[in-house]
């Protein structure tokens, strides 16, 4: 198993992680291969999670945009995002391993519920570390990993976001060990993380291509995903790698937007380096120290970036823009009012991308978004920033 993706990856750790390192590869290696396993793992995602997701299509938006867009719609897992995908495969590899306690990270939230969810349906203890900051403005997810019986830690290091919850939960990591898997929520990571999440999330893109087949025919003509660790965007290209007629984009968090302001766009304006154990590309000074970045969701809230994404950039295999916060607050309501569907924060960025771009793609083209997750958990964050108070309509609310 390849520790790299050309130049990106690696294993640069302490050498006391790599032990259990090595002990994760030797189990995929026999684990993935395993009937008895796989067919257990599928069950769960078809039973539980609720897999296959549905591709659908948007009217409204296409006869405004020109395109046919269509949702892959992740939306509707279990949890009401894909991290559902990953966080069931490794859990139950955690239990073949003879692993008792999972530890896991989270920025919006959606990996720590997903990590809860299936320490709680295989018997395993969960411990989730978030940044204080996560914390405050993703509180009904704390609720929901609360509930769901997992402990979480919030992290009041650093910038108090994804990046010092990841640095804690490595270091939970480093000292139990011997009982505990580290769920690492991304596509990023020492290897072989980001090869394991990958495989663990290309059910999205393999249902995609199925889908596309049943509804027209052929593959999509663009495959659009965002990109923040890169889980659901590696998951959604995965299929279509080796199809050089799909084109694959996946869109970053601008910030603000506003020169000089924060942004978590490595791939865009980053440059190469070692952050929690990998080599990619990240958003750092010219002296190597690590820049703050800043989304308005949560999940995108990270200064690096999965390695095979770093690769498949300097390959010229997928394109990588951005996003800002108006364009994904532009899409969250736009899609919100005319198709019925509240997207997470994090997969407005993708949708705002091919809603600004629409006119420069072929009339007629049939593009898939990735609807990684559903926007129930930033509705407080959506109506913040906007300064609305979403109200229902007349005659629809109350108690």
């Amino acid at each position: 198993m390849d520790a790299y993706f050309g130049d990106f990856g690696g294993q640069f750790v302490p050498e006391l992680l790599m032990p259990p390192l090595n002990e994760l590869e030797e189990a995929m290696g026999r684990f993935f291969g395993d009937p008895a396993f796989t067919g257990e793992l599928d069950g769960l995602l078809s039973g539980y999670a609720g897999r296959p997701t549905p591709l659908t299509f948007c009217p409204s938006l296409s006869e405004r945009l020109g395109v046919e867009l269509w949702l892959k719609r992740e939306d509707l897992l279990h949890t009401g995002a894909h991290k559902i995908n990953n966080t069931l495969g490794q859990a139950l590899l955690a239990k073949a391993m003879g692993k008792s306690r999972l530890v896991a990270e989270t920025g919006a939230g959606q990996p720590g519920v997903a990590t809860a969810v299936a320490a709680a349906r295989l018997g395993l203890d969960a411990v989730v570390y978030m940044g204080a900051v996560d914390v405050e403005r993703q509180s009904v997810n704390v609720a929901r990993m609360r509930l769901l019986g997992a402990e979480v830690k919030s992290v009041a290091d650093g910038t108090r976001t994804l990046k010092d919850a990841i640095n804690e939960a490595l270091r939970d990591w480093i000292a139990t060990q011997r009982d505990t898997h580290y769920c690492f929520g991304t596509a990023a990571g020492p290897h072989p993380f980001p090869t394991l999440v990958r495989e663990l999330q290309s059910v999205i893109g393999k249902e995609i291509r199925a889908q596309a087949m049943e509804a027209w025919g052929g593959p999509p003509d663009l495959v659009c995903a965002c990109v923040g660790g890169g889980s659901n965007a590696i998951g959604a290209f995965s299929a279509f790698l080796p199809d050089r007629g799909v084109r694959l984009v996946g869109v970053e968090a601008a910030g603000t937007g506003e020169p000089g302001c924060c942004n978590s766009a490595p791939l865009n304006l980053g440059r190469p380096g070692v952050l929690h154990g990998q080599l990619s590309m990240l958003l750092q000074t010219d002296d190597g120290q690590i820049l703050p970045s800043h989304s308005v969701s949560a999940g995108l809230d990270y200064p690096g970036v999965g390695p095979e994404h770093s690769f498949l950039q300097a390959s010229g295999r997928a394109e990588y823009f951005m996003a800002d916060d108006s364009d994904a607050l532009g899409a969250f309501r736009t899609l919100s009012l005319l198709e019925g569907i509240i997207p997470a924060l994090e997969s407005s960025h993708a949708l705002g991308w091919v809603i600004k771009n629409a006119r420069s793609l072929a009339p007629g083209s049939k593009v898939v978004v990735n609807l990684s997750g559903r926007g129930d958990k930033d509705l407080d964050i959506a109506a913040e920033r906007t300064g609305e108070g979403f109200p229902p309509p007349s005659g629809q609310g109350g108690g």
